[in-house]
């Protein structure tokens, strides 16, 4: 199913990030027996300072309820994976084996500051807050999502070759559009609306994480390219089916890779 959301509201002025997060929740999942998601998510952001922060609200998926999970990197590469439901039914359930930290369930809150300004919080743990901008190259890679054809927002070999373009249209570094997640599952990504983070600010355990600003290297979970700058999406995710035999669970940590 396509999604339909396109690059401009009625009025032809470029829709806030929080007027697309608030549409997607209505979106339903697209079609298919993958395990699939549609959301609103700050895909990554890296703070100078070596840590880093992605966030991730889902409305709808076709494994869990609806959750909020918060991702978080310290500067010696340990990843904490933060949900409002159990690792098997958040984004543990494709990342745990990345990191010796249990997945940790609990409140998360989101809201609009503005339409363009994100505030996310964990009682205790996360006060962080997003500026959001659109760009021109953030417009143009959302015309293109926006228009992508059902067939090919799902098809490997169109996201594939999408994804080499995707990454230096945006500044961003190496993306990757499809690939294979560390506990196993292969996933596809179809970005349908992009925006760009023009400035971010986060205290993580009474840590102020500092100015925001690349990694002297891309960072990456498996196929998974962590984004050296920050970006926003409305998107849909496909994940190959979870199969015991071939990957790993969200609540059982794997160290040997």
């Amino acid at each position: 199913m396509l999604l339909r959301t396109s690059s401009t509201n009625d009025h032809g002025m470029t829709m806030t990030p929080e007027a697309a997060a608030a549409a997607s929740k209505n979106l339903p999942l697209p079609d298919g027996d993958e395990e699939r998601v549609v959301g609103f998510g700050v895909m990554g952001l890296p703070f100078a300072s070596g840590h880093y922060l992605a966030f991730r609200d889902f409305p709808e998926t076709s494994f869990s309820p609806a959750y909020l999970s918060v991702w978080h990197r310290t500067p010696d590469g340990v990843w904490t994976f933060y949900a409002t439901t159990p690792g098997p039914q958040s984004c543990s359930r494709y990342f745990s084996s990345a990191t010796p930290v249990d997945p940790v369930v609990c409140g998360i809150t989101s809201r609009w500051v503005t339409p363009w300004s994100l505030a996310v919080s964990i009682e205790g743990v996360l006060d962080w807050r997003v500026d959001i901008a659109a760009t021109a190259a953030t417009r143009l890679m959302s015309a293109i999502g926006s228009r992508l054809p059902a067939m090919a927002s799902r098809n490997r070999k169109v996201l594939a070759a999408m994804s080499p373009v995707v990454g230096p249209l945006l500044g961003v570094g190496r993306i990757k559009l499809t690939g294979n997640l560390p506990n196993g599952q292969e996933f596809r990504i179809a970005p349908r609306r992009v925006w760009a983070v023009t400035d971010s600010s986060a205290v993580v355990h009474g840590e102020d994480l500092g100015p925001i600003g690349p990694h002297r290297v891309q960072g990456n979970l498996a196929d998974f390219q962590l984004p050296q700058r920050g970006i926003c999406v409305v998107a849909q995710g496909r994940f190959e089916a979870f199969d015991v035999a071939r990957h790993r669970d969200g609540d059982r940590l794997d160290l040997s890779s």
